[in-house]
């Protein structure tokens, strides 16, 4: 119990100091967002108008910087995150939830998806050492050294064209309407397949050279020996034994996975035009959006250390020696 008060402890501290280098990071960058925004409307606002904005986005010289980070807490204990410069005058909030599902959804899927068959493959190939597995090796290092967006950009130029079945870019065919129908859904999935299999084939081989290196250093154990003294069968010692203290350390790595999820894959939106939290976020960055940055942030930063948090309860559940004091 003490543990685990402890972590929320440290929890809350990293979530207090994120927040914080969330509010001035940004506006330690040179530039004037409301500058931006003017610039998008050609001149055509008047001085009292521009006025207006700098009041409206907490901006104005009448209020230093102290006093921009406390009004920041008061928004976030109101639930409000701001008004955005780049989709003026919708509300980050807004704008985060419509492009918070395509990234779950992509990211999201997919992540569990490799982390379980990497992490599969791995277990096999780690208890089967020396076998015809260890050939594939070298395939799978070449994949976890590539980036997404490198193996996005050779799909888009082997796999779509103008009889693909493949579209090169989007969430969806352009002339629909975002709906739960039998026309949306099949566009929206046939959209997301080829940037999900650049993040699958790239991810899984990760997971897969993590796990079989564990597995090897987990096999030479003593308590493996005495497994197999004892004459328990092949499989419950390499899944039982092995198998469950080589994962410990994937655990960490797939709750950050899990934890980032939300941040998306950037540069993987980014070649594929996808209407995920990635690309709003390069917008923002474009933009200079204060606001839609930290909402942006925010949430990464919450989703991260929410993941974290899951991933010591999963320690405390998996090794024992966690639970003791001491």
């Amino acid at each position: 119990m003490k543990y685990f008060l402890q972590r929320i402890a440290f929890y809350l501290f990293t979530l207090w100091a994120a927040i914080t280098l969330n509010f001035f990071i940004p506006r330690l960058v040179p530039g004037d967002p409301v500058q931006s925004l003017i610039a998008k409307f050609r001149g055509q606002l008047s001085t009292e108008a521009i006025n207006s904005l700098y009041v409206l986005f907490g901006l104005d010289d009448d209020k230093g910087l102290w006093a921009q980070y406390i009004d920041y807490w008061q928004q976030l204990f109101r639930g409000d995150l701001g008004l955005s410069f780049t989709f003026f005058p919708s509300p980050v909030s807004q704008i985060i939830s419509d492009a918070l599902p395509w990234t779950v959804l992509l990211v999201g899927i997919t992540t569990v998806i490799s982390f379980l068959i990497g992490t599969g493959l791995g277990v096999f190939a780690g208890w089967r050492r020396g076998s015809w597995t260890d050939g594939l090796l070298p395939v799978t290092t070449f994949f976890s050294s590539v980036p997404y967006f490198w193996l996005g950009i050779i799909a888009i130029y082997l796999l779509t064209g103008p009889d693909s079945f493949f579209p090169s870019s989007g969430g969806f065919d352009s002339a629909l309407v975002p709906a739960w129908d039998q026309y949306f859904i099949p566009s929206a999935l046939q959209h997301s397949l080829l940037p999900a299999l650049t993040i699958l084939i790239s991810s899984v081989s990760g997971w897969i050279l993590s796990m079989r290196n564990m597995m090897v250093t987990v096999s030479s154990e003593d308590y493996i020996t005495v497994a197999h003294a004892k004459g328990l069968s092949e499989r419950r010692v390499a899944v039982s034994y092995a198998a469950r203290n080589a994962l410990l350390p994937n655990i960490s790595g797939f709750a950050l996975s899990l934890g980032f999820i939300v941040g998306g894959t950037l540069l993987v939106e980014i070649v594929f035009s996808y209407p995920g939290v990635g690309f709003i976020l390069l917008q923002a960055l474009g933009a200079k959006d204060y606001p839609l940055m930290q909402g942006i942030f925010l949430v990464i930063t919450i989703a991260v250390l929410v993941a974290n948090l899951l991933a010591d309860l999963a320690y405390l559940l998996l090794d024992p020696r966690t639970r003791k004091e001491g």
